[in-house]
């Protein structure tokens, strides 16, 4: 991969919106109902009415492409980024003056800073980053370019320079899906890519790194813990992540059975664009999280969100599906898809509370509703079994 670096900024608050993987939650409004649910996880809210995102205030409706006010301090790397995507695009005569706007910020957060110039979105990733890890699988993106984002440039080694830098990749800019519009959700065509991405062997010469999903549940939770520490209010959460067994805690590999398959690793509608912009096939982005996993997984935050009350059954039901339709192997063809389902949701459940919380302490402010919705499906879940919960991954 042909790259380069900037030096580490501060974290900064990370923006809701479509480009926050951690935020972003199901698009559009529908009434919740009681249906089948994850053993343990919780029984559906009656009547919730979802405007935006769980997880996160909820924001106000997103122009793609529009820029994000940031702090003064925030403004050197983004004007690094939009300098080096500016490289990428179309070359000016030497005669004559450059009228491209400003570089507008699309994403701000500890885990990767990302600007668009036109056609070309740089990412700045996380300055400890494991570069082998993320060639792969940029190599890998590359290579599944109908299922995935390829990236603009060849893979490799990221480049290194500087003190404690963070290394930068060039992608084409995609069309995200629009919040304003919550019926054309592409609920089936996520589905549909993620059954692909499973059922295809990795085309890497070597074994492709893990997943990442539960690593990144985990850091969610000791996010809330240092924001929150002495608390009672995390109490719940982590009771509810202690319930889990240890693979989706990250501390260890997951069934054998069940950890062959390539997945995303950080599902959620933020995650798919159209391109080529604005009306091309809708395709997964962001690989850093990418990996041999799981396929559960991939359908654990939507499956959580069903549970919990925040997505409507017939977008749920749509979901699940297409993803049976389409081949995918993370549940049974027919039938009961919990067994297989539950313990990532779960875990998906406990992020979500925990990323919640952690935004409420830095904003000084009480959950809405829609995050009160998933810490409190925490408190339900922390009561069941951890055996049970073990067993129902096998």
């Amino acid at each position: 991969m042909t790259s380069t670096s900037v030096d580490r900024e501060s974290p900064a608050p990370e923006p809701a919106g479509p480009a926050d993987p951690e935020a972003a939650g199901p698009v559009g409004p529908g009434p919740a109902a009681p249906g089948a649910v994850a053993p343990g996880l919780s029984t559906p809210a009656s009547a919730v009415r979802e405007p935006a995102v769980p997880g996160a205030p909820t924001p106000a409706p997103a122009v793609p492409g529009a820029p994000t006010p940031e702090p003064a301090s925030r403004e050197p790397v983004i004007r690094e980024l939009g300098t080096l995507a500016h490289r990428l695009r179309l070359h000016h005569p030497p005669e004559t003056p450059c009228t491209c706007g400003p570089p507008l910020l699309l994403a701000d957060r500890p885990d990767g800073t990302v600007v668009r110039s036109g056609p070309v979105v740089a990412k700045a990733h996380a300055a400890d980053i494991d570069r082998d890890a993320l060639a792969a699988r940029l190599a890998l993106a590359s290579a599944l370019s109908g299922i995935l984002l390829a990236p603009l440039t060849t893979p490799g080694t990221p480049d290194t320079a500087g003190s404690d830098p963070r290394p930068v990749t060039f992608w084409p800019y995609g069309t995200p899906v629009d919040p304003r519009d919550p019926d054309a959700a592409p609920w089936a065509e996520a589905a549909v890519l993620l059954a692909r991405l499973h059922r295809t062997v990795s085309p890497l010469p070597l074994p492709a790194p893990p997943m990442r999903g539960p690593v990144k549940a985990a850091r969610a939770v000791a996010r809330m813990v240092a924001a929150l520490p002495g608390d009672a209010a995390v109490l719940p959460v982590q009771a509810a992540w202690h319930a889990l067994p240890a693979w989706a805690r990250g501390e260890a590999a997951p069934p054998a059975a069940r950890s062959g398959f390539l997945c995303h690793g950080d599902l959620h509608l933020g995650q798919l664009v159209r391109h080529p912009a604005p009306d091309g096939p809708w395709l997964l982005i962001d690989v850093d999280d990418a990996g041999q996993g799981d396929p559960a997984w991939d359908l654990a935050r939507p499956a959580a969100w069903y549970a919990a009350g925040v997505l409507a059954p017939e977008d749920w039901l749509l979901f699940l599906d297409a993803y049976r339709s389409a081949g995918g192997p993370a549940v049974p063809a027919e039938g009961d898809p919990w067994r297989q389902l539950d313990v990532p949701a779960r875990a998906l459940t406990v992020q979500t509370a925990a990323v919640a919380l952690a935004k409420c302490a830095a904003e000084g402010r009480e959950p809405d509703e829609m995050e009160q919705l998933m810490i409190d499906s925490c408190a339900r879940i922390a009561t069941f079994p951890p055996e049970l919960a073990a067993g129902s991954a096998s």
